[in-house]
């Protein structure tokens, strides 16, 4: 996600807890939150796919997806 729509999330965060926000910044603001949980969500699963576990034997296994 980008830089910049991380801070316009930020700052209509912050505004809705000092005032109101009208319609238009509540549905920009759920728009943002949802495009920054996939963002996180893909940054995750991305870390995820390149972890090895090494076991007690010493055998490194690459981490797998639960089903």
């Amino acid at each position: 996600m980008e830089r910049q729509r991380i801070e316009r999330l930020n700052f209509l965060s912050q505004k809705a807890k000092s005032s109101e926000l009208s319609v238009e910044e509540i549905a920009e603001r759920d728009l943002l939150r949802k495009e920054y949980i996939k963002s996180y969500r893909e940054s995750l699963e991305n870390k995820l796919d390149n972890t090895w576990i090494i076991g007690r034997d010493g055998i490194k296994r690459k981490l797998k997806k639960k089903e």
